[in-house]
């Protein structure tokens, strides 16, 4: 069970770069709560006891007199402006205006559907190849490549298999074929919607592999695997938008990349000369 400032918080281990941040705050308001829950339960018994009716058989019409009540509603609206000016705005404004150098990131596309994630990677070339809705058919081309774009000939591309190095960012390109889907990541703390006809980028950076406990019923083979989940109910079979994201070493995942790369046609065998 992850612990954050001393708290059991019961959230599922940290792996990526800005997920203990994120903790932090968590933490933070969880304790606040914790603190309003208290402080208002005591008050509720306080009142039940200091204005039971045997002690005041009669009403009194006036109210209050004292500003107690007024003077707690501002502390609490004074901490909640400090959580947000001094804590959430300034996480938010960073995830979302600092995007990693792309030269530097493993860039990929993430494709929701009814009810799968489909991966693209660019390939050795870095460039995304062509997609055209016309030419999806399911199971063969889920993404619709063009068979014709010279960009597109070492693209790769996996359904529900999400392989990334570890201690380099991941820019996701973020879109859903049909439906409005949630690509969610817990142990990355990565949350995101899937509109249609947006691509919206998402980024973070791995810390650690996948330890061997992570292990999933239907990772890939040898392999060890975290969730990726849908976080928006999306279907009659939204509970089948499961993922499998493995973090690897840099060497494990350039293996994994050759491994899976379009293999090029064979040469046909040369004519045997005439005569």
């Amino acid at each position: 069970m992850e612990r954050i400032l001393g708290l059991p918080m019961g959230l599922p281990p940290v792996a990526s770069a800005h997920g203990a941040e994120l903790d932090r705050l968590t933490a933070i308001v969880h304790w606040f709560m914790l603190v309003l829950f208290v402080g208002w339960g005591l008050f509720f018994l306080y009142c039940l006891i200091r204005f039971r009716r045997k002690a005041h058989p009669v009403a009194s019409y006036g109210g209050a007199k004292g500003h107690f009540s007024t003077y707690g509603e501002a502390g609490v609206v004074l901490v909640e402006v400090i959580l947000l000016v001094a804590f959430a705005v300034p996480i938010w404004a960073r995830r979302v205006s600092a995007l990693p150098d792309k030269s530097q990131a493993v860039q990929l596309r993430v494709v929701a559907e009814q009810f799968a994630w489909n991966v693209h990677y660019p390939g050795r070339d870095g460039v995304f190849g062509r997609t055209d809705p016309k030419l999806i058919t399911a199971g063969t081309n889920p993404l619709g490549l063009d068979p014709n774009d010279p960009a597109g000939k070492d693209d790769i591309t996996t359904i529900n298999q999400l392989h990334l190095p570890v201690g380099r960012p991941a820019l996701i390109y973020l879109t859903t074929k049909d439906v409005i889907h949630s690509f969610y990541l817990p142990v990355m703390r990565v949350k995101q919607d899937a509109i249609p006809g947006q691509f919206i980028p998402i980024y973070f950076t791995p810390t650690q592999v996948n330890p061997p406990e992570a292990t999933l019923p239907g990772c890939a083979v040898k392999k060890t695997c975290w969730e990726i989940a849908c976080a928006q109910l999306c279907g009659l079979t939204h509970y089948r938008m499961q993922g499998y994201l493995t973090i690897e070493t840099q060497a494990d995942f350039d293996k994994w990349l050759a491994d899976n790369a379009p293999k090029a046609p064979a040469a046909a065998p040369a004519a045997a000369p005439a005569g």
